[in-house]
């Protein structure tokens, strides 16, 4: 058996050379994700992440996403929405932290 065809299911239409089934026969549900994440690919955790360095009231509205479980939709939006988290986290205490020094 060579390389190319290893691990690849015979079972599969003859559609004449020209397409493959993207989809898994096991779990139907993996086919949604051959699509690609909005907001260019990244997806809307890590674009917002960027866009937060400029507003970082983009960081809390991406963690009450996370929070929220907006994740469960798509899973690869998972760990743009916790670094989200984790930026809006530590702008809080960097905030707490200079109101402090300032007032007290």
């Amino acid at each position: 058996m060579d390389k190319v065809n290893a691990g690849q299911s015979y079972d599969r239409k003859d559609c004449g050379g020209k397409y493959i089934l993207i989809n898994d026969e096991e779990d139907p549900r993996l086919a949604m994700f051959d699509k690609p994440l909005p907001c260019c690919g990244c997806g809307i955790g890590w674009c917002s992440l960027l866009l937060g360095f400029v507003c970082p009231l983009i960081w809390y509205c991406a963690a009450i996403l996370y929070l929220c479980s907006y994740y469960h939709r798509d899973p690869r939006e998972r760990s743009g929405l916790a670094a989200n988290a984790i930026a809006a986290l530590v702008c809080t205490i960097v905030t707490f932290i200079t109101l402090a020094v300032i007032f007290l």
